[in-house]
């Protein structure tokens, strides 16, 4: 089951790393990653592979959005299906 995983906010040291250690302790593996800093604001985007986790979507979307907040920092978690749909043309 794939996911999509989107971080924006002020730049700062780190982001990529604990978001990136927040998955693995979880078993859910990148599967492809595209990040920028745009005047000063961070934005990343990533297709998450959870079919190995054993966390629900549910919880990882609460615990991604806690570490947001830890981090000062928006996140999203959504299944791929819905964000394809949501962006048909």
């Amino acid at each position: 089951m794939n996911a999509i995983i989107t971080v924006v906010g002020t730049d700062k040291v780190g982001i990529i790393a604990r978001v990136s250690a927040f998955l693995a302790e979880r078993s859910i593996n990148i599967e492809d990653i595209s990040q920028t800093v745009l005047s000063g604001n961070f934005v990343m985007m990533m297709m998450v592979d959870l079919s190995r986790s054993n966390a629900s979507l549910e919880q990882v979307k609460e615990d991604l959005a806690c570490l947001g907040s830890s981090l000062q920092v928006s996140t999203n978690l959504m299944h791929e299906a819905v964000f394809k749909a949501m962006h048909r043309l």
